[in-house]
Protein backbone atom coordinates (compact mmCIF):
# COMPACT_ATOMS: atom_id res chain seq x y z
CA UNK A 1 0.00 0.00 0.00
CA UNK A 2 1.04 3.66 -0.94
CA UNK A 3 1.95 5.73 2.04
CA UNK A 4 -0.16 9.14 2.32
CA UNK A 5 2.04 11.99 1.36
CA UNK A 6 1.07 13.54 4.43
CA UNK A 7 2.40 11.04 6.47
CA UNK A 8 5.85 10.99 5.01
CA UNK A 9 8.89 12.67 7.14
CA UNK A 10 9.58 16.24 6.09
CA UNK A 11 12.87 17.58 5.73
CA UNK A 12 14.80 19.96 7.80
CA UNK A 13 15.72 22.04 4.98
CA UNK A 14 16.45 25.29 6.66
CA UNK A 15 18.65 23.45 9.91
CA UNK A 16 20.69 20.53 7.81
CA UNK A 17 24.05 20.55 8.45
CA UNK A 18 25.74 17.41 6.12
CA UNK A 19 28.54 15.60 7.15
CA UNK A 20 31.78 15.33 5.49
CA UNK A 21 31.05 12.32 4.35
CA UNK A 22 27.96 12.05 3.16
CA UNK A 23 28.24 10.93 -0.04
CA UNK A 24 31.54 8.97 -0.18
CA UNK A 25 31.63 5.81 -2.52
CA UNK A 26 28.39 7.47 -4.04
CA UNK A 27 28.33 7.92 -8.22
CA UNK A 28 26.34 11.63 -8.31
CA UNK A 29 25.25 13.04 -12.61
CA UNK A 30 24.26 16.65 -12.44
CA UNK A 31 22.78 18.49 -15.15
CA UNK A 32 23.65 21.77 -16.03
CA UNK A 33 26.92 21.40 -13.62
CA UNK A 34 28.99 23.99 -15.80
CA UNK A 35 27.34 27.02 -14.04
CA UNK A 36 25.06 28.69 -11.47
CA UNK A 37 23.67 26.08 -8.91
CA UNK A 38 24.74 22.93 -11.01
CA UNK A 39 28.46 24.10 -10.39
CA UNK A 40 27.60 24.74 -6.66
CA UNK A 41 26.17 21.77 -6.53
CA UNK A 42 29.19 19.90 -8.53
CA UNK A 43 31.68 21.22 -5.83
CA UNK A 44 29.60 20.12 -2.99
CA UNK A 45 29.03 16.76 -3.73
CA UNK A 46 32.82 16.32 -4.95
CA UNK A 47 33.42 17.88 -1.27
CA UNK A 48 31.71 15.69 0.63
CA UNK A 49 32.99 12.33 -1.27
CA UNK A 50 31.24 11.72 -4.75
CA UNK A 51 32.15 11.25 -7.69
CA UNK A 52 30.23 13.92 -10.06
CA UNK A 53 29.14 13.03 -13.61
CA UNK A 54 29.39 17.07 -14.83
CA UNK A 55 26.93 17.16 -17.74
CA UNK A 56 26.73 20.38 -19.85
CA UNK A 57 26.26 21.49 -23.61
CA UNK A 58 29.65 22.78 -23.79
CA UNK A 59 32.47 20.97 -23.38
CA UNK A 60 34.98 23.95 -22.46
CA UNK A 61 32.40 25.10 -19.81
CA UNK A 62 32.72 21.78 -18.09
CA UNK A 63 36.62 22.01 -17.93
CA UNK A 64 36.40 24.59 -15.59
CA UNK A 65 34.55 23.22 -12.78
CA UNK A 66 36.29 19.99 -13.74
CA UNK A 67 39.90 21.87 -12.72
CA UNK A 68 37.63 23.29 -9.73
CA UNK A 69 36.98 19.82 -8.20
CA UNK A 70 40.43 18.20 -9.03
CA UNK A 71 42.05 21.60 -7.35
CA UNK A 72 39.86 21.42 -4.47
CA UNK A 73 41.15 17.70 -3.60
CA UNK A 74 38.21 16.31 -4.78
CA UNK A 75 38.28 12.37 -6.41
CA UNK A 76 38.24 13.55 -10.58
CA UNK A 77 34.72 13.40 -11.92
CA UNK A 78 33.86 12.34 -15.84
CA UNK A 79 32.58 14.58 -18.04
CA UNK A 80 29.51 14.63 -20.16
CA UNK A 81 28.80 16.96 -22.63
CA UNK A 82 25.12 16.59 -23.37
CA UNK A 83 23.57 19.04 -25.27
CA UNK A 84 19.70 18.36 -24.00
CA UNK A 85 18.07 19.93 -27.06
CA UNK A 86 19.21 17.68 -29.65
CA UNK A 87 19.64 14.61 -27.30
CA UNK A 88 17.23 12.05 -28.04
CA UNK A 89 16.02 8.31 -26.78
CA UNK A 90 18.75 6.35 -28.47
CA UNK A 91 21.42 8.99 -27.30
CA UNK A 92 20.38 8.76 -23.90
CA UNK A 93 20.36 5.18 -23.62
CA UNK A 94 23.84 5.04 -24.89
CA UNK A 95 25.06 7.66 -22.28
CA UNK A 96 23.37 5.07 -19.69
CA UNK A 97 24.96 2.38 -21.19
CA UNK A 98 28.80 3.94 -21.00
CA UNK A 99 27.71 4.88 -17.41
CA UNK A 100 26.74 1.23 -16.58
CA UNK A 101 30.31 0.31 -17.94
CA UNK A 102 32.18 2.45 -16.50
CA UNK A 103 30.86 3.04 -12.76
CA UNK A 104 28.19 -0.14 -12.69
CA UNK A 105 25.41 1.90 -10.90
CA UNK A 106 24.49 5.57 -10.38
CA UNK A 107 23.30 6.64 -6.93
CA UNK A 108 21.93 10.27 -7.57
CA UNK A 109 20.77 11.90 -10.31
CA UNK A 110 20.19 15.74 -9.92
CA UNK A 111 18.74 17.73 -13.04
CA UNK A 112 19.48 21.37 -12.75
CA UNK A 113 19.65 22.56 -16.20
CA UNK A 114 17.13 25.10 -17.19
CA UNK A 115 16.91 26.75 -19.95
CA UNK A 116 14.36 30.04 -19.72
CA UNK A 117 15.18 32.38 -23.02
CA UNK A 118 12.35 35.55 -21.64
CA UNK A 119 9.24 36.33 -19.92
CA UNK A 120 6.57 36.83 -22.63
CA UNK A 121 2.88 36.71 -22.87
CA UNK A 122 1.07 33.67 -24.54
CA UNK A 123 0.10 36.04 -27.51
CA UNK A 124 3.52 36.46 -28.39
CA UNK A 125 5.02 33.80 -27.49
CA UNK A 126 7.26 32.24 -30.73
CA UNK A 127 5.96 28.52 -31.16
CA UNK A 128 9.81 27.65 -32.20
CA UNK A 129 11.01 28.74 -28.76
CA UNK A 130 8.03 26.89 -26.85
CA UNK A 131 8.98 23.89 -28.35
CA UNK A 132 13.04 24.13 -27.40
CA UNK A 133 11.76 25.41 -23.57
CA UNK A 134 9.93 22.30 -23.31
CA UNK A 135 12.08 20.31 -24.83
CA UNK A 136 15.12 21.20 -22.28
CA UNK A 137 13.52 21.36 -19.87
CA UNK A 138 10.71 18.16 -19.43
CA UNK A 139 11.42 16.02 -22.66
CA UNK A 140 15.33 15.42 -22.22
CA UNK A 141 14.96 15.21 -18.14
CA UNK A 142 12.57 12.37 -18.66
CA UNK A 143 14.36 11.07 -21.79
CA UNK A 144 17.71 11.02 -18.85
CA UNK A 145 15.48 9.65 -16.30
CA UNK A 146 14.29 6.83 -18.09
CA UNK A 147 17.77 6.04 -19.72
CA UNK A 148 19.19 6.11 -16.08
CA UNK A 149 16.49 3.87 -14.07
CA UNK A 150 18.35 0.61 -14.21
CA UNK A 151 21.44 2.18 -13.07
CA UNK A 152 19.34 3.63 -10.32
CA UNK A 153 17.91 0.84 -9.02
CA UNK A 154 21.51 -0.91 -8.93
CA UNK A 155 22.39 1.53 -6.26
CA UNK A 156 21.50 0.72 -2.67
CA UNK A 157 19.50 4.45 -2.43
CA UNK A 158 19.10 5.94 -5.65
CA UNK A 159 18.16 9.58 -5.90
CA UNK A 160 16.50 11.51 -8.52
CA UNK A 161 15.94 15.04 -8.42
CA UNK A 162 14.49 17.50 -10.03
CA UNK A 163 14.98 20.97 -10.20
CA UNK A 164 11.93 22.61 -10.23
CA UNK A 165 10.35 26.28 -10.07
CA UNK A 166 7.73 28.06 -7.75
CA UNK A 167 6.11 28.77 -11.24
CA UNK A 168 5.51 25.12 -12.01
CA UNK A 169 3.48 24.71 -8.47
CA UNK A 170 1.48 27.82 -9.03
CA UNK A 171 1.75 29.58 -12.53
CA UNK A 172 2.18 33.04 -13.30
CA UNK A 173 1.67 35.34 -16.17
CA UNK A 174 4.47 36.08 -18.76
CA UNK A 175 6.32 32.41 -17.80
CA UNK A 176 4.65 30.81 -20.77
CA UNK A 177 6.74 27.53 -21.73
CA UNK A 178 8.30 27.16 -19.28
CA UNK A 179 5.85 27.35 -16.41
CA UNK A 180 4.31 24.66 -18.57
CA UNK A 181 7.35 22.84 -18.55
CA UNK A 182 7.57 23.06 -14.37
CA UNK A 183 4.14 21.86 -14.07
CA UNK A 184 5.32 18.50 -16.17
CA UNK A 185 8.02 18.43 -14.11
CA UNK A 186 5.91 18.50 -10.93
CA UNK A 187 3.74 15.40 -12.84
CA UNK A 188 6.89 13.55 -13.53
CA UNK A 189 7.74 13.95 -10.55
CA UNK A 190 4.84 12.61 -8.77
CA UNK A 191 3.91 9.92 -11.16
CA UNK A 192 7.80 8.23 -10.98
CA UNK A 193 7.74 8.55 -6.96
CA UNK A 194 4.61 6.67 -6.69
CA UNK A 195 5.41 3.96 -9.38
CA UNK A 196 8.49 3.14 -7.56
CA UNK A 197 6.78 3.34 -3.99
CA UNK A 198 6.82 0.05 -2.17
CA UNK A 199 8.60 -1.77 -4.44
CA UNK A 200 12.29 0.20 -5.57
CA UNK A 201 14.71 1.68 -3.48
CA UNK A 202 14.58 4.68 -5.37
CA UNK A 203 13.32 8.26 -4.21
CA UNK A 204 12.04 10.74 -6.37
CA UNK A 205 11.44 14.58 -5.22
CA UNK A 206 11.58 17.95 -6.72
CA UNK A 207 13.28 21.33 -5.45
CA UNK A 208 12.46 24.96 -6.22
CA UNK A 209 15.24 26.94 -5.32
CA UNK A 210 13.78 29.99 -4.94
CA UNK A 211 15.55 33.18 -5.99
CA UNK A 212 19.11 32.83 -6.63
CA UNK A 213 22.13 34.95 -7.51
CA UNK A 214 22.67 33.08 -11.33
CA UNK A 215 23.33 34.70 -14.61
CA UNK A 216 19.87 33.06 -15.89
CA UNK A 217 18.14 35.10 -13.35
CA UNK A 218 19.80 38.36 -14.19
CA UNK A 219 18.85 38.05 -17.63
CA UNK A 220 15.27 37.64 -16.39
CA UNK A 221 15.65 40.59 -13.80
CA UNK A 222 18.40 42.97 -15.51
CA UNK A 223 17.45 46.01 -13.15
CA UNK A 224 17.12 43.37 -9.65
CA UNK A 225 20.14 43.68 -7.05
CA UNK A 226 21.69 40.32 -7.17
CA UNK A 227 23.49 41.79 -3.56
CA UNK A 228 19.60 41.09 -2.46
CA UNK A 229 19.70 37.54 -3.51
CA UNK A 230 20.91 33.88 -1.91
CA UNK A 231 23.92 32.64 -4.03
CA UNK A 232 23.87 29.26 -5.00
CA UNK A 233 26.45 28.00 -2.30
CA UNK A 234 23.72 29.31 0.59
CA UNK A 235 20.93 27.13 -1.08
CA UNK A 236 23.05 23.61 -1.61
CA UNK A 237 22.45 21.95 1.61
CA UNK A 238 18.92 21.34 1.08
CA UNK A 239 20.23 19.27 -2.26
CA UNK A 240 23.10 17.32 -0.59
CA UNK A 241 20.28 16.50 1.97
CA UNK A 242 18.13 15.12 -0.95
CA UNK A 243 20.85 13.03 -2.76
CA UNK A 244 22.20 12.02 0.15
CA UNK A 245 21.36 8.78 2.50
CA UNK A 246 19.94 11.32 5.24
CA UNK A 247 16.48 11.66 3.41
CA UNK A 248 15.95 7.99 2.74
CA UNK A 249 12.10 7.21 2.95
CA UNK A 250 11.23 10.98 1.10
CA UNK A 251 10.04 10.81 -1.82
CA UNK A 252 7.04 12.27 -3.81
CA UNK A 253 7.52 15.44 -2.23
CA UNK A 254 7.88 19.03 -3.62
CA UNK A 255 10.08 20.84 -1.54
CA UNK A 256 11.84 24.25 -1.68
CA UNK A 257 15.30 25.21 -0.58
CA UNK A 258 14.84 28.39 0.88
CA UNK A 259 10.80 28.05 2.68
CA UNK A 260 10.47 25.84 5.38
CA UNK A 261 8.83 22.31 5.26
CA UNK A 262 6.80 20.65 2.37
CA UNK A 263 5.00 22.51 -0.04
CA UNK A 264 2.72 19.46 -1.26
CA UNK A 265 0.56 17.35 0.72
Amino acid sequence: MALNLSERPQAPMQDYHPRPDLLADRIILITGAAEGIGRALALACAQHGATVILSGARAQALESIYDAIVAAGGLEPASLPLDLETADESLMLGIATTLGDEFGRLDGLAHTAHYIPFLSRIDDYDAEQWEKVLRINLTAPFLLTQACLPLLRTAEAGSVLFQSDRVGRRALAYWGAFAAAMSGIEALMQTLAEETDGNSRIRVNSIDPGAVRTAQRRQLYPAEDPNTLAPPEQIINAYLYLLGPDSRGLSGQALSAQTPGVLRK
